[in-house]
């Protein structure tokens, strides 16, 4: 009996250090090498470096649109790649007539460090000072938006400042939701130490909001969009897409631009 002890014992304690691993090395996939810039498909821009709260260099690029801004995009993109994986999306956005400025955590792309959540949440901040003090860009002029991961990014980065609206694309509610559904017959709270609480933090976010979520998505359920919608105060819109996490906004391309144009137009006064 002592030795089928600690045996069980030994499991409880390689699972647990799995567990720690995967929180580490399961949730970020960054990528260094920067494959294509918006030059590539002619979009002038801003290769632009700044520093995050604790002095962590960070890269991004400002795009600026053809004619007098009115709104800026602040993109926070997903966990895995760098920015330079985003250029269709940067390309969708500017042709809607908006700076676009997009930049890369820690340890992704040319930013130095290494992917955390407390981390990701300062770069998203630094990216959100460095508009207004370095591009002079009010803050009623910026709309945040955050794909996947860098969706409830977005969502914690809104709940600290008031830019002119914030678009969530497939949020999650939590990472001890996401959790729960990868390991259901283990006492999750228990183990996690991430929260990306997205949930805790839409409730307080009055800015207007624009939800998207495939109701086909393989990696974060279609629920966890819903939920977070019915969470959120008013004003608030949500958008249903059909197809794969990573698919779905290529699969409706045109009607995704025109649903993020009107909504622009309507709470934010893009014309």
């Amino acid at each position: 009996m002592l030795a089928g002890a600690l045996v069980l014992i030994s499991l409880l304690i390689l699972f647990f250090l799995f567990l720690k691993y995967y929180e580490k090395k399961g949730i970020y996939f960054p990528a260094k090498q920067i494959d294509l810039t918006p030059k590539a498909i002619g979009l002038e821009f801003n290769d632009v470096y700044f520093l995050s709260s604790d002095g962590t260099e960070l890269n991004g690029w400002f795009v600026p649109a053809e004619e007098e801004f009115q709104l800026t995009l602040l993109f926070c993109h997903g966990n895995a790649g760098n920015i330079s994986h985003r250029i269709e999306l940067i390309d969708m956005f500017h042709k809607l007539g908006l700076n676009v400025f997009i930049f890369d955590y820690r340890g992704y792309g040319r930013s130095q460090g290494n992917p955390g959540e407390e981390g990701l949440h300062s770069d998203a901040y630094a990216a959100y000072k460095y508009l207004l003090d370095n591009q002079n860009i009010d803050e009623g002029s910026i709309v945040v938006y955050g794909k996947s991961l860098g969706a409830n990014v977005a969502i914690e980065l809104c709940s600290k400042v008031r830019p002119a609206a914030l678009i969530s694309e497939s949020a999650f509610t939590s990472a001890l939701d996401m959790g729960k559904r990868l390991f259901p017959f283990l006492p999750i709270k228990w183990l996690i130490t991430v929260k990306y609480d997205a949930m805790a933090k839409i409730e307080g976010i009055t800015v207007p909001k624009l939800i998207i979520h495939s109701e086909d998505d393989e990696v974060i359920p279609f629920q966890h969009g819903r939920r977070l919608f019915e969470a959120a105060p008013e004003p608030k819109e949500f958008y249903t897409m059909r197809g794969g996490h990573n698919t779905a906004v290529f699969l409706a391309r045109k009607d995704f631009a025109a649903k993020i144009d009107n909504f622009l137009r309507e709470y934010c006064g893009l014309k």
